[in-house]
């Protein structure tokens, strides 16, 4: 009778084919996990944008010449560590009630990673609105409106991003002196635009 021959199949033939697929996809999703985090921590963030100063003139002579000029402070912050900002031309549009008091336009230009603008300039205000707005705040309190839109790029690692659309708005209360009131003077942070804004037309 023949004898029984040794097998002679390989160890690399008798690997089990199911174990080998199952270290492939760990390997691929561990992958993914890595790409995701980096991904997050490089995602940049928006520019923060802060009224830090607004101040209507309160002086009767002034109010009753032809000088209808607000003057206000505004900071632009990156908060991005890895990404410096290309900021297109910047609209900025205060309005009371639901008039529009006057437009800046803020010329473009490129922001650093994790920097701050500081932007000092005037508004010069429609003379109807104007009227109106003196006339309350020389009695009492009165509320303005302040929208920004722009478009952004941000530049990561030497790559640059596609244009990216912000609307912000925010609410800037005036006293009877012609600046930003409160129990507490106080910065004007704006934030993203409301479904209610867009319906009354203060934005696009």
């Amino acid at each position: 009778m023949p004898e029984n021959l040794p097998s002679t199949q390989s160890p690399a033939n008798m690997c089990n084919p199911k174990s080998f697929t199952l270290w492939v996809l760990q390997i691929v999703g561990l992958t993914g996990i890595l790409v995701l985090v980096l991904w997050l921590s490089l995602r940049p963030k928006q520019p923060a944008y802060t009224i830090m100063e607004f101040s209507v003139p309160t002086s009767p002579v002034i109010q009753d010449g032809d000088n209808r000029t607000a003057s206000f402070e505004l900071e632009i912050q990156n908060p991005n560590q890895n990404s410096g900002i290309h900021f297109d031309d910047t609209l900025l549009t205060f309005f009371y009630g639901e008039d529009t008091l006057g437009q800046k336009t803020i010329p473009s230009f490129y922001q650093k990673k994790d920097s701050s603008s500081q932007i000092f300039d005037h508004v010069d205000a429609d003379a109807r609105v104007w009227k109106k707005l003196v006339r309350v705040i020389s009695n009492a309190t009165a509320e303005l409106k302040v929208a920004v839109a722009t478009r952004v790029r941000y530049r990561t690692w030497g790559l640059t991003s596609k244009h990216k659309r912000i609307n912000l708005h925010g609410k800037l209360p005036i006293g009877s002196d012609g600046k930003i009131s409160g129990k507490k003077k106080k910065k004007i942070k704006l934030n993203q635009n409301s479904k209610k804004w867009r319906k009354k037309g203060y934005i696009d």
